[in-house]
């Protein structure tokens, strides 16, 4: 039997939410569960070289209490942010930020991760063309448990700017969201055993108890981002922004070349920081993180870091968290911690200012 053409067949292809399609409550089931694997995790440490040791070692893993290697905290993160893409960003005019973000059960090779949001602020701007949409994502794997819970707000454009949205809240509704994530709602690994930990083979001596607030280091190293590098990423996460793949239609666009995506410059920044937090093996929460400028392909990322807080964890004498800010900078070393002036204005280097605590092992009696 032969199939009649439709004319109105692109009507079946889907363009994605504009502003006016979100309405406050409401929930988004995403598409395509995704089953991660060991060949996803040795891509993600092609991409970026990650060294820290709790997701590159089977043996290791064990010797602290964990049944194998976890996929790295990041992976997940992408993952579980690459799912919201087609239905929360793929129009968007920026990712305006992160906060209030928990890192759950680990994430082995063979889990399955499928992912929910609910609309949890809508804020149209002054000039009607677009607004801020805030959701909270929920990543969870196959026997339902919390691996990855945050907050996200991004830009969206009005599919009719004359148009008013229907259903808007009578006035904008933000969400009241912490400047951080309290250290009670932390959570270590589920029979992590500090007896086991071995610093040298960790790949640095420097464990909690060394750090000090306000402690600012140098991470010393650059990685140049290259253009097959972060279209592998965008893609092993599934994230189809059109931003960071089409360059027939960004080459009329603000910037007039693919942007990378920012979880990218993320990621190279957490490998960069091996280098002055070796034993910092766990991200346990995202408290923030702006994008400050675009990254490109050709851009390399520099990287420093510096201890906010310390945090002791309830029960726990073998492990600690700690509060750590990493500012991640292009084509500018880092070697003197640019940041914010005394202004509040960014060094035009600044591409990234991230806020997130990092579980880490305390000093053993007797050491």
């Amino acid at each position: 039997m032969g199939v009649t053409s439709d004319p109105k067949s692109s009507a079946k292809s889907s363009q994605g939410n504009f502003f006016e399609d979100f309405s406050l409550g409401q929930e988004i089931v995403h598409a395509t569960p995704r089953t991660l694997t060991a060949g996803d995790a040795a891509v993600y440490t092609a991409l970026y070289g990650s060294r820290f040791v709790m997701s590159s070692s089977d043996a290791f893993a064990r010797a602290v209490g964990l049944k194998a290697a976890p996929l790295d905290d990041l992976l997940v993160f992408h993952v579980v942010f690459g799912k919201t893409v087609a239905d929360v960003s793929v129009n968007a005019l920026a990712n305006l930020g992160y906060a209030a973000g928990v890192f759950g059960a680990p994430v082995y090779a063979g889990d399955t991760l499928a992912v929910i949001s609910t609309v949890i602020g809508l804020k149209e701007n002054r000039d009607n063309r677009a607004g801020i949409v805030y959701v909270r994502s929920v990543g969870r794997n196959q026997r339902r448990e919390m691996v990855v819970d945050y907050v996200r707000w991004v830009m969206v454009p009005k599919r009719d700017p004359h148009a008013p949205r229907p259903g808007a809240p009578p006035a904008a509704a933000v969400p009241e969201l912490l400047e951080a994530v309290a250290a009670e709602a932390l959570k270590v690994p589920a029979g992590f055993d500090r007896g086991g930990y071995d610093t040298v083979a960790a790949g640095g001596p420097h464990l909690w108890d060394a750090y000090r607030t306000g402690d600012r280091i140098d991470h010393l190293d650059g990685i140049t981002i290259e253009e097959a590098d972060h279209m592998t990423a965008a893609r092993l996460y599934q994230n189809s922004a059109r931003v960071h793949f089409n360059q027939h239609a960004e080459r009329s666009g603000r910037f007039g070349r693919r942007i990378v995506y920012g979880g990218h410059v993320i990621s190279i920044a957490r490998a960069l920081s091996f280098n002055g937090l070796a034993n910092a093996f766990r991200i346990a929460a995202i408290n923030g993180g702006r994008h400050v400028a675009p990254s490109f392909a050709g851009d390399t990322i520099y990287a420093w870091s510096e201890v906010l807080a310390k945090a002791a964890l309830p029960g726990r004498a073998d492990i600690g968290a700690l509060r750590l800010r990493t500012v991640a900078t292009k084509d500018r070393r880092a070697d003197d911690f640019p940041g914010r002036g005394a202004d509040g204005a960014y060094d035009p280097a600044v591409v990234l200012d991230f806020d997130y605590w990092a579980l880490m092992p305390r000093q053993a009696a007797g050491d």
